[in-house]
């Protein structure tokens, strides 16, 4: 007997780092194919799937910023980074035969649709995978934040985070050894601790609208679906009592 997903609709966030797999930059193809493949298996399993892709494998504003480019021309530069991961991560669902629509918050109708809300909705209900670009139109956000913005929108029941490592900890376990992992945290604790999760805005965000972030590794094969079936290695971020 197939189990029943745990979720209805969900928005997954992948960093534009995830899919440069060994590479030092740009994107891996057989990195992004395997992503692909775990949405197409989270897909088929009845789940209405929508993602965000962040850029910071070819570009990320705050770095242009530092180097002394006027930050809303930085951040600019990297919402048009995470338009070219969405068309990469189209073009590998398509392969799978799982039809994808791409929505930019910053419109070129040339090269995908344009963000609206309905005609997002509408294609998910659908059965179409759909890729938010572009983050959220606007300088000084974080695709976090566009993910946390875009998973309320969509009503989705969880925002998913695809990370290196296998959940939450309170430091980073690649470089300290007995960094403590945590299987259930509140937005709060996020907060106060200063965990490197999801930005304070996008935080707050999934707070204030009562949306669970599960935090697992995006690498880990088929770890998506087992998230799905509420089984595997993962972090939940919620309200206290949920």
């Amino acid at each position: 007997m197939t189990p029943i997903p745990r979720y209805k609709r969900v928005l997954l966030k992948v960093s534009g780092e995830a899919l440069m797999g060994k590479r030092d930059y740009g994107l891996d193809t057989e990195t992004v194919n395997a992503i692909a493949a775990d949405v197409r298996d989270v897909v088929q399993m009845g789940v209405q799937v929508c993602l965000v892709i962040g850029g910071g494998n070819i570009f990320r504003g705050i770095s242009g910023a530092a180097g002394g480019m006027d930050r809303s021309q930085a951040d600019f530069i990297g919402m048009l980074a995470t338009v070219m991961n969405a068309i990469a991560v189209q073009s590998a669902l398509e392969k799978l035969e799982i039809p994808t629509r791409v929505q930019s918050a910053i419109p070129m109708a040339s090269v995908c649709e344009p963000y609206i809300r309905r005609r997002a909705e509408r294609h998910m209900e659908k059965g179409r995978v759909v890729v938010f670009a572009a983050g959220t139109g606007n300088p000084f956000f974080t695709t976090d934040t566009a993910a946390a913005l875009r998973a309320a929108e969509m009503h989705c029941d969880a925002l998913l985070k695809g990370t290196q490592v296998d959940g939450v900890y309170s430091a980073d376990p690649r470089k300290v050894a007995d960094a403590q992992r945590f299987e259930e945290l509140t937005y709060l604790d996020v907060l106060a601790r200063d965990l490197n999760v999801m930005d304070a805005a996008a935080i707050s965000l999934a707070r204030e609208n009562h949306l669970p972030i599960i935090v697992f590794n995006i690498h880990a094969p088929g770890a998506f679906a087992a998230v799905m079936r509420g089984e595997g290695l993962f972090t939940r971020i919620v309200e206290p009592g949920r």
